[in-house]
């Protein structure tokens, strides 16, 4: 076969070169980055008592899809901590990035009765540190009261205030109860009448979406 020019070689090299810049080399898009929704809490998102796939933090997948398929949720609750085992849990999950990281501890301090000071120390020491590894994180902060009536009104009004305070701290944005339409409803919560059963965690889930549906649909833009 008789070889080709090595003149035509390289005309030929420059009309493919040309052709490649105008349709951009036809090179596949990058996919979009996956997003991290961290959910950082204890038994109330945990979901103790139920399976696990039905805590509202793993529902969220169902509310994320039609935004975007883009999405990663990770439940690093665990039943039973304190803001102070929070503090001890949380390198761990600072070796990843983080965009979302939503914050629900404190409850189990509460009935512990930890000054609420302290509870808030530890708390604003958790967000100082995902900040930290995290420049562009967006903060939720998920509210919570006392469950059931107290003799120290003071410290149940304290508690109840300190997560809008956190909030507006941190310029998180603040889901004000994460309890609000179950607590204290047989029907929803298992036969403590403390932890929700499924039926309550998607109400849980509607309580926190409400709040986080507009952070992850610019999340997604990004």
């Amino acid at each position: 076969m008789r070889k080709r020019p090595k003149q035509w070689l390289s005309g030929a090299a420059m009309l493919l070169s040309l052709w490649c810049c105008q349709i951009g080399c036809a090179r596949p898009t990058d996919p979009p980055q996956m997003k991290t929704i961290l959910v950082f809490g204890d038994s109330l998102s945990a979901g103790l008592g139920i399976n696990p796939r039905e805590a509202w933090p793993m529902l969220l997948l169902d509310k994320l899809r039609p935004i975007s398929f883009h999405f990663r949720v990770t439940n690093a609750s665990a039943s039973g901590s304190t803001t102070e085992d929070g503090l001890h849990r949380l390198p761990r999950h600072l070796q990843r990035p983080i965009d979302i990281f939503v914050l629900e501890l404190g409850i189990n301090d509460a009935w512990h009765g930890v000054p609420v000071e302290q509870i808030r120390a530890n708390l604003q020491s958790i967000i100082a540190q995902v900040k930290a590894r995290n420049p562009n994180v967006t903060l939720v902060i998920v509210g919570m009261q006392f469950p059931l009536a107290s003799s120290d009104v003071d410290y149940m009004t304290m508690f109840g205030k300190m997560f809008g305070e956190l909030a507006e701290k941190n310029h998180a944005a603040l889901v004000p109860y994460l309890l609000d339409g179950v607590a204290g409803s047989p029907e929803l919560n298992l036969a403590d009448r403390i932890h929700p059963n499924a039926a309550g965690h998607k109400i849980l889930l509607e309580n926190v979406w409400r709040i986080l549906e507009p952070i992850a649909r610019d999340a997604a833009a990004r």
